[in-house]
């Protein structure tokens, strides 16, 4: 399928691996050209070589911690008018509920939903008066089903989320379409970070905590960076320009819902 942005401009943060990669390839493939961050300068460097190497876009890079305003303000500068936004971060660490303290939360928040705030309020004017736009927001199953150990992502997730819900539905008459891509759990850093943490709480190996996991997810499997890439590039396309402030599940059915 043309998904009809050949020629667009992308930021895509986070992309120098895992969920942002997959995202930041699909969109080169279809021929959109990329301002691509992290906040590892080699890898991020190296990413986007192979994206230069296998699809003939343009790759601008910036390595810089946007939870910073100075890191912001450098990739906004690198951005420029940007069509689509592919708002990215890691997950804040695991925990239980007494386990945190203000500035944990405070943290959380910078990364996971501050920062996607900042960096929409600085490019949806352009978007708005060029009539066309797109916004991912990458965040997670939680803000749907929460995870009782992922306590300060679904917190400052699901922030996000409400941001959205409303922001979304300003914005839309003027050609600009934000929705939320929400993940279960992929074959990335995160998953092997995550997994680990089953091994030393429950004195397993890793296979056997990735069978457990995989258990649970009605596919049997982790998604992979390409399926993930795939349907964010979709979700940035001309085809969903009615689709407006969506929480869009892709997590291999793990979470039990009817809506």
């Amino acid at each position: 399928m043309d998904l009809g942005i050949k020629g667009k401009r992308a930021l895509v943060c986070a992309s120098s691996k895992g969920l942002g990669l997959g995202c930041a390839r699909a969109l080169a493939e279809a021929g959109v050209s990329l301002v691509m961050n992290a906040r590892g300068a080699e890898a991020l460097e190296a990413s986007a070589q192979a994206i230069r190497d296998d699809f003939g876009v343009e790759v601008v890079t910036v390595a810089a911690d946007v939870t910073t305003e100075e890191g912001r303000a450098e990739v906004l500068a690198a951005a420029g008018d940007v069509d689509i936004l592919v708002t990215n971060a890691g997950g804040p660490p695991p925990g239980m509920w007494n386990d945190w303290d203000r500035d944990d939360f405070i943290a959380a928040l910078d990364a996971n939903m501050l920062t996607p705030i900042a960096f929409m309020k600085a490019l949806l004017p352009g978007m708005m008066e060029r009539g066309w736009g797109r916004v991912v927001n990458i965040t997670s199953v939680s803000v749907k089903s929460p995870i009782a150990v992922l306590g300060l992502s679904n917190s400052a997730r699901a922030g996000l989320t409400g941001y959205v819900a409303g922001t979304a539905r300003q914005v839309a008459g003027k050609g600009v379409n934000i929705n939320n891509l929400l993940p279960g759990i992929h074959a990335t850093d995160r998953a092997v970070a995550l997994d680990t943490g089953v091994t030393k709480a429950q004195g397993i190996t890793m296979e056997e905590a990735k069978a457990q996991r995989c258990a649970t997810i009605p596919v049997g499997r982790y998604g992979t960076i390409e399926e993930f890439g795939a349907t964010c590039a979709f979700m940035c396309s001309q085809h969903a320009g009615f689709m407006v402030g969506q929480n869009v599940l892709l997590d291999g059915g793990a979470v039990n819902t009817t809506m």
